[in-house]
């Protein structure tokens, strides 16, 4: 199936959508031998030849859904420039490149939801926002419940 090269680098684990696209328009990624620089640019990753910086693309096959509690004064990305905690050095033992699907600020602490299944971070529904503060309302958007539950982790 074809879908947007960005979408497909990102699926894979090499980087986010934001930086695939950079990646992408600065032409380190080819499709069958072909340097792309155009963005929207679709490739079908089970029948494609894509490279990103020289390193052929493998597509992800396995999906993980992690639940963490973050602790306060972590911040709530994989890595950190300035060096502080991340939720990277809660995840000994797990071999998955993951992302967080929301955030919490760094004084706060509680559940945190990563995964690795970019279409279901794409389509959820975290944050909503009052006059009292910041609530987590989340929700898995195309999915009953018990198909939820029922999914293997």
């Amino acid at each position: 199936m074809l879908e947007r090269l960005q979408k497909i680098i990102a699926r894979a684990g090499i980087a986010s959508r934001r930086h695939a696209e950079e990646l992408i328009a600065s032409g380190m990624v080819t499709v069958n031998g072909t340097t792309v620089t155009e963005l929207g640019s679709k490739a079908d990753e089970t029948k494609d030849h894509i490279k990103v910086q020289g390193k052929l693309l493998q597509p992800e096959t396995e999906r993980a859904y992690l639940i963490l509690n973050k602790p306060p004064e972590v911040v709530a990305t994989m890595s950190d420039p300035e060096g502080r905690p991340s939720l990277r050095d809660f995840l000994h033992g797990t071999s998955e490149r993951v992302f967080p699907v929301g955030r919490l600020e760094y004084h706060s602490g509680g559940l945190m939801f990563l995964t690795n299944d970019g279409d279901l971070a794409l389509h959820r529904s975290i944050h909503s926002i009052d006059e009292r503060g910041i609530e987590a309302h989340p929700q898995v958007l195309g999915m009953s419940a018990e198909d939820f539950r029922a999914r293997r982790y």
